[in-house]
This record gives structure tokens, C-alpha cells and sequence, in this order.
């Protein structure tokens, strides 16, 4: 555990994020691991099934991360304010909703699975390929939930470093099965799925293991948890506007999806292996943003808020350096990049195309979610879910419609740049206005900051 309300703020905030950000490395190299063995052992069709079931995936568990993260903030909260009896009763309420939520998802998700690709307008020669794999994933969304949901509970008490050891164990079985199970046992998608739920269930359970024995606040027990009723609205207060807010945001996804489906596979295939780098170069900016996120929440708990603008300002200082670098190499390495995942010239030339439009905006995207940090860090998840929606669904999808009759799948590329400045815009005026500092979840008698 780590108290983040005192001492230097750009030191702490940087040495809560350097784990997370190695954690995050070892996180994407699931996602990569899994595209470059899929679509250098498989074909571009498996690359192209893959893909296309990300978006469904996020799509049904947005809601659920969502809520998740407003138990989180009312952890750090409870944390920087010292009352460990109400952070232990707040980590049992998340982690009995999310085990309930993981339940009622994989049955409903493998149930609907083939009918939502109809819909989205998947390719007919995609679909076995794209619900095998989905319905694998899904039938372990169990564990999925549980390792994701530990990680974000040590974070939220400010232990970044332990989620970070498993994370490591997880990435390093995930890669050692996905080529038994691909290379030698020929299973194909459905293998890549096996290997991503195994490692993490072997991850998730390690975890609860460890933790049980060594940690003061959590000891994972099915039959002593407590549901605190109370805390849990606290949480669905905070969590509800964030929980529309991914949803939303997964739906635009699929959206999106539908229309790059149009293309072709070819298509298909590019934008899902560009999804795997943006990954990569924004991780960067989303692991600073929550390390403020939990700075801002500890701080604002201990009504310390003087100490949030020195926090942002550092947060955006050390983000922006490592996003300019990365986008440097992703501009001038985009087709090398591409080249990693797939032989097909096609496929890199798309994917080339899209690197060269999107990458030179992810300082923007870095503003945009580092900003928003502050607002989460106070538990105001209202304004930024509506800011969400205007840049997505008011500016990003119609846009990607509109200008993909006239530009082709260019006009797709540019519509997802210009919706992360319209949200920006939004989100910087509004953290002028200092609202957010009114959502505090901890009440102290005198006026915050």
C-alpha cells in the first residue's frame, strides 16, 4: 500500500506509474502475442476474427469496468482518509458484484454471440472462426473479471507493484500456450482463446493465494465477504456515469466496427492489427492517467486538494515526453510495424494508412485521458461520460460514416482523431471550472480546495 498524500507529487505519481506501465507492457503483450501468432501461423482471416471480437468483448464488459472503477475511487478514498475498516468492506462489495456481473455476461454473451457479428455485418466467411474464439473467451470471464478486478483494487489503495508481478506471470504463460496450442496442438483461434483465459485464471488464483497470506486488507474468501449496501450505492453513484461512459464507448466501437466490416477482410485485418499498436502507444497516457486518478483520490480524501494541479501538470509533462517518442516511431516504422503481424502487402499498406493519420494525434488522446483523470480521481464521472458522448456518437461515428463515402476508409481514419479533440476541448474547459471538486465521496466540514 502506498500513501500518495505527502511527499513530492511528480516523484510519487511517477513511481506509481512506472509499474503499472511495465504491468501495462506485459497486459498488451496478450493482445500482440495473440495477433502476431494468429496472423503469422493462422491467416489474415483468423487476424480479421480476432479483431472483430474485441470491440463485442469490450462492448459486454464495459458496464461492469465501469462500476468497478467507482469502487475503486471510493476505496482510494476511504484509504486516504484512514478508514481501513470501510476499505476492507468496500473491497468485499466489488468483488462480489463483479463475480456476479462475470456470471450473468458469459451467459448472456455466448447465447447471443453469432447474432451480434450478423449485425455488425462481419464478413459470412469470418463468423465460425470469430465465435469460436469469442465463446472461449467468454466461458472464462470468471477469472478475466477476478485478476483485473485484484489488480484494480491494489491500485486503488496505492500498490501498483504486485498486480505488476502477476501481470508478468500471466504474459509469460500466456505467450508459452499460445504456441503449445497453436504450433503444436493445431487448435487455431480456439487456442489463442484456451491460452489467454488459462494464464489468467492461473494468474488470478496465484494472486488470491499471496494475497491471503501477506496483505493487511485483502483476505479473498468466498463465505466471509460482506456486501455493504451502502458503500456499493456510493460506488454505483460514482461508477453509473462510468459505466454508460465505457458502454457508450464500446458501442461506438462496434459501431465503428460495422462500418470498417464493409471493406472487406482485408480492411478488417488492418484496423485490427492498427488497434493492437494504438494499444501499445497509449497505454503510456492511460497508465499516467490512473496513477493521478488514485493521487487525486487519496488527496481529495485526505482534503488535500491544493495538491491536484501540481499532480496534472507533472502527469502531463512526463506523458506528453513519452508520447511525442512513441509517436515518432510509429510514424516513421509503420509498415515495419505492420510487417510484425502479417505478410500480406495489402493488409501493411492499409494498416500503414491508418498508422499515418491516427498516430500523429495521440498527444491529444494523452491530454484528453489524462485530464479526465483528475475528474475520476474526485469521483465526477457524470460530466466526462457526457463529454464521451459528444465526441463519439455526435462527432467521431457520424463523421466515419459521412466521410467514408467521400474518402473511402481514409475518412474512417480521420474521424477517430478529430472526435479525441473535440473531447479534449470539452475536457479541459471543464476542469477550469473546478466542479468537479464538489464530488468527493469523503465530507469534511470545511469547503475543498
Amino acid at each position: 500500500m502506498k500513501d500518495l498524500t505527502s511527499g513530492n507529487e511528480r516523484s510519487l505519481i511517477l513511481k506509481f506509474a512506472i509499474p503499472m506501465l511495465i504491468g501495462n507492457v506485459f497486459q498488451q503483450m496478450y493482445n500482440i502475442v495473440d495477433s502476431l501468432v494468429v496472423g503469422n501461423f493462422i491467416g489474415k482471416s483468423a487476424l480479421a476474427a480476432v479483431g472483430a471480437s474485441f470491440p463485442i468483448v469490450f462492448a459486454l464488459i464495459s458496464f461492469v469496468i465501469g462500476i468497478a472503477t467507482g469502487g475503486t475511487i471510493v476505496i482510494s478514498q476511504f484509504f486516504g482518509a484512514k478508514n481501513y475498516n470501510k476499505v476492507k468492506r468496500a473491497i468485499d462489495t466489488l468483488y462480489i458484484f463483479v463475480f456476479i456481473a462475470s456470471a450473468i455476461i458469459s451467459i448472456g454473451g455466448i447465447i447471443f454471440s453469432e447474432h451480434i457479428f450478423r449485425l455488425l455485418q462481419l464478413p459470412e466467411e469470418i463468423i465460425p472462426e470469430a465465435k469460436t474464439y469469442l465463446n472461449i473467451f467468454l466461458g472464462g470471464m470468471v477469472v478475466f473479471f477476478g485478476f483485473n478486478g485484484t489488480s484494480a483494487i491494489l491500485r486503488g489503495l496505492g500498490d501498483s507493484k504486485t498486480p505488476l508481478y502477476f501481470l508478468i506471470i500471466a504474459s509469460i504463460l500466456n505467450i508459452i500456450f499460445d504456441l503449445l496450442f497453436v504450433l503444436v496442438f493445431k487448435w487455431g483461434v480456439a487456442g489463442v482463446a484456451y491460452a489467454t483465459i488459462l494464464s489468467q485464471g492461473i494468474a488470478f488464483f496465484s494472486a488470491i493465494l499471496y494475497l491471503n497470506k501477506t496483505h493487511k486488507l485483502i483476505s479473498f474468501s468466498l463465505f466471509r465477504m460482506v456486501f455493504d449496501r451502502d458503500i456499493f450505492l456510493k460506488s454505483l453513484r460514482i461508477g453509473l456515469p462510468s459505466g454508460f461512459q465505457h458502454t457508450f464507448v464500446a458501442l461506438g466501437m462496434m459501431t465503428l466496427m460495422a462500418i470498417v466490416n464493409t471493406f472487406g477482410t482485408d480492411v478488417i485485418a488492418a484496423y485490427s492489427v492498427g488497434q493492437r499498436i494504438d494499444s501499445f502507444a497509449s497505454m503510456f497516457a492511460m497508465n499516467f492517467g490512473l496513477a493521478l486518478s488514485t493521487f487525486v483520490g487519496q488527496n481529495i480524501g485526505a482534503n488535500k486538494t491544493e495538491r491536484v494541479r501540481t499532480g496534472l501538470l507533472a502527469t502531463l509533462k512526463m506523458a506528453s515526453a513519452i508520447t511525442i517518442t512513441v509517436t515518432l516511431i510509429v510514424l516513421l516504422g509503420s509498415s515495419r510495424l505492420m510487417g510484425f503481424f502479417t505478410s500480406d502487402p495489402e493488409v501493411i499498406d492499409i494498416g500503414s494508412g491508418y498508422l499515418s493519420v491516427v498516430a500523429i494525434f495521440y498527444i491529444v488522446f494523452t491530454f484528453m485521458f489524462i485530464i479526465g483523470g483528475v475528474m475520476r480521481g474526485a469521483g465526477d464521472t457524470l460530466v466526462p461520460m457526457f463529454i464521451t458522448l459528444v465526441s463519439l456518437w455526435v462527432v467521431r461515428i457520424p463523421l466515419a460514416w459521412y466521410m467514408s463515402d467521400i474518402m473511402g476508409v481514409t475518412g474512417i481514419w480521420w474521424a477517430i482523431p478529430i472526435g479525441w479533440s473535440i473531447g479534449l476541448i470539452f475536457s479541459f474547459l471543464y476542469y477550469l471550472t473546478g466542479k468537479w471538486k464538489k464530488k468527493t465521496v469523503v465530507k469534511y466540514d470545511t469547503p475543498i480546495g
